[in-house]
C-alpha cells in the first residue's frame, strides 16, 4: 500500500491532512511574499530630467578602511547634483583624515563631526540625525561606511523612485559573494528577507527597510518626529522608521541590477550571530500588521516541515515524504527563479531547501542570543 486508505481515519490519515495542510500554507506564503517581487516588471518612476539634487548621508564610526576602499564609488556617481555627507562619529581612527583627504579631490563630499561625550552615550540614530540637519537637499539616500553601489547609476535609479506621491525608496542591500557556506547562509538569509520586505512594499504594506540601501525625503523624516517613537533602541534607524513613516501610496521599490549596494558579509558564525541580535531586538516595535505577517511567514515553513517529518511516524505515510518535499522543491525553484535574477542572487537558488532548513534551526537560538546580548553601541 502505497498511500493511506482513508476508509476510516485514523493516524495516517491524521498526518496525510496536517502534511496537506502544512503544504497549502507555504503556497499561501509564497504567493504573498514572494511573487509580488517575482510579477514586477516596473515600478513607478520619474524620467531622467526631473532629478532633483541628493543628499548622501554615511554614518562612519572608525571606518578608515572603509571609507578609504568604498567612498570614492559614492563619490563618483553619474548624477547631476548630489553632496555626500560623512558623519564622522567619535572615530579615533583615521576616519576623519581620510574624509578630508578625499574632500580635497571632490568638492560635493562634507564632513560633520560629533565628538565623544562621557556624560552622553548616543547611538546610530543620533548620528543618522546629525546628518540630515547637515544635509542641503530633500531627498535623502542612506548607505553604511562599508558598502558599496554597484554601479555608477545607484543615484539615479534610488532619485527615479521619488515619483510623486513616493516619500520612501526601498533598495537592496545584498552582501559580497565569497567561496564559503556561512556566506550563502548569510547571503540567503538576506536574500529572503530581502524579497519578504520588498514584496510587501510592492503590495502597499512596506514595513522595513535597510540602511545600506535606502532613501525617504527630509520632509517626511520631520513630519514623523524622526526617530522620537523608538529613540532609546539603538538599532532601528532604518526598518523601525520605515515602519511607522509607510502608508499604502508612499513607498516605491528599486531593484534595478546598478542600484543594488554590497558589503562584507560577516566571516564566521559568532560575528554573524552578534549582528542578527542587534537587528532582532527593533522586532518587538513593529506594528501589528507587521508582526503578523512575519509571524506567518515563519509558521508556514515551520509548520510545513514538521508536518513533513511526521509522516515518517508511521509506514503508511512515508511514501508521502519524498513526494511532498520534491513538490516543494519544485515550487520554491520556480517561484525563486525569478527574484533570484532581479536581485542578482542566481547562486543561492540551487541550495535554497538546504539553506532554508538551516535558518529555520538556527533561527531560535538567533532569538535566544537577542536575549542574552543587548549592545550599548551601533555597529553596520
Amino acid at each position: 500500500m502505497f498511500f493511506p486508505e482513508f476508509k476510516e481515519f485514523g493516524l495516517p490519515e491524521l498526518l496525510t491532512v496536517i502534511a496537506v495542510v502544512g503544504f497549502i500554507l507555504v503556497i499561501v506564503n509564497y504567493f504573498i511574499n514572494y511573487l509580488p517581487l517575482g510579477f514586477l516588471k516596473s515600478t513607478t518612476l520619474i524620467s531622467n530630467n526631473e532629478f532633483e539634487p541628493i543628499s548622501v548621508i554615511i554614518c562612519a564610526k572608525n571606518e578608515d578602511e572603509n571609507l578609504t576602499e568604498f567612498l570614492p564609488k559614492v563619490l563618483t556617481q553619474d548624477y547631476p547634483d548630489f553632496e555626500v555627507i560623512v558623519v564622522n562619529d567619535c572615530s579615533w581612527d583615521n576616519t576623519e583624515n581620510v574624509v578630508d583627504e578625499f574632500a580635497k579631490i571632490f568638492p560635493n563630499l562634507r564632513k560633520t563631526n560629533i565628538k565623544e561625550d562621557k556624560y552622553y552615550k548616543h547611538g546610530k540614530k543620533f548620528a543618522v540625525l546629525v546628518g540630515i540637519k547637515a544635509a542641503k537637499n530633500n531627498l535623502l539616500v542612506f548607505t553604511d561606511a562599508d558598502c558599496y553601489p554597484s554601479s555608477d547609476q545607484w543615484l539615479k535609479a534610488m532619485a527615479r523612485g521619488f515619483a510623486k506621491p513616493k516619500e520612501v525608496v526601498l533598495g537592496y542591500g545584498a552582501f559580497e559573494k565569497q567561496k564559503s557556506f556561512i556566506n550563502k547562509l548569510i547571503r540567503f538569509d538576506a536574500f529572503i528577507i530581502a524579497v519578504n520586505y520588498l514584496s510587501a512594499a510592492i503590495k502597499g504594506k512596506a514595513y522595513m527597510g535597510v540602511g545600506r540601501n535606502l532613501a525617504y525625503t527630509k520632509e517626511l523624516f520631520y513630519k514623523q518626529k524622526g526617530f522620537s517613537n523608538h529613540y532609546h533602541i539603538n538599532s532601528g534607524d532604518d526598518d523601525l522608521f520605515v515602519n511607522q513613516a509607510a502608508n499604502e501610496q508612499n513607498v516605491n521599490v528599486v531593484i534595478d541590477k546598478g542600484a543594488i549596494t554590497y558589503s562584507p558579509a560577516k566571516k564566521n558564525m559568532k560575528d554573524w550571530r552578534l549582528q542578527k541580535a542587534r537587528h532582532l531586538s527593533t522586532a518587538p516595535l513593529y506594528n501589528a500588521a507587521s508582526k503578523t505577517k512575519i509571524v506567518f511567514s515563519y509558521f508556514s515553513l515551520y509548520f510545513f516541515y514538521l508536518s513533513l517529518f511526521l509522516l515518517l511516524i508511521h509506514a503508511n505515510t512515508i511514501i508521502l515524504f519524498p513526494i511532498i518535499l520534491t513538490m516543494k522543491i519544485v515550487l520554491q525553484l520556480i517561484t525563486l527563479n525569478s527574484v533570484t535574477k532581479k536581485l542578482n542572487e542566481r547562486d543561492l537558488l540551487i541550495g535554497s531547501i538546504l539553506y532554508e532548513l538551516i535558518l529555520l534551526i538556527i533561527y531560535p537560538i538567533f532569538h535566544l542570543t537577542k536575549l542574552l546580548n543587548k549592545p550599548n553601541k551601533w555597529t553596520n
